[in-house]
């Protein structure tokens, strides 16, 4: 019998400068793995946005569109990111040799 687990949920902090804020937060959309995103100053949550599988650019417009003024209003601040851990597939014919 095949069980399907739930995805696992990993934290990460990101330490970033106002200067490279949204280029981080785009290359982080890009990678496609993240939950949920907090940018947070001085332990205040400044902006939460969840992601979703199958975002796409012109859902995410409006958010980039405040992350980019943000960023010229803030100096350093921290991206707390959530991504989820994905277990690798494997058909039932193969062995984890062959993946290498």
């Amino acid at each position: 019998m095949i069980t399907q687990t739930e995805p696992k949920t990993i934290g990460e902090k990101l330490q970033v400068t106002g200067e490279t804020l949204l280029s981080t937060v785009k290359k982080l959309i890009h990678e496609g793995n993240v939950r949920r995103i907090h940018i947070t100053q001085d332990g205040h949550t400044i902006a939460e946005f969840p992601l979703t599988v199958g975002v796409v650019g012109t859902v995410l417009a409006p958010v980039l569109a405040a992350i980019g003024a943000m960023s010229a209003l803030l100096t350093d601040c921290t991206i707390q990111v959530e991504r989820i851990d994905r277990p690798v597939e494997m058909s039932l014919f193969e062995t984890p040799e062959a993946r290498k």
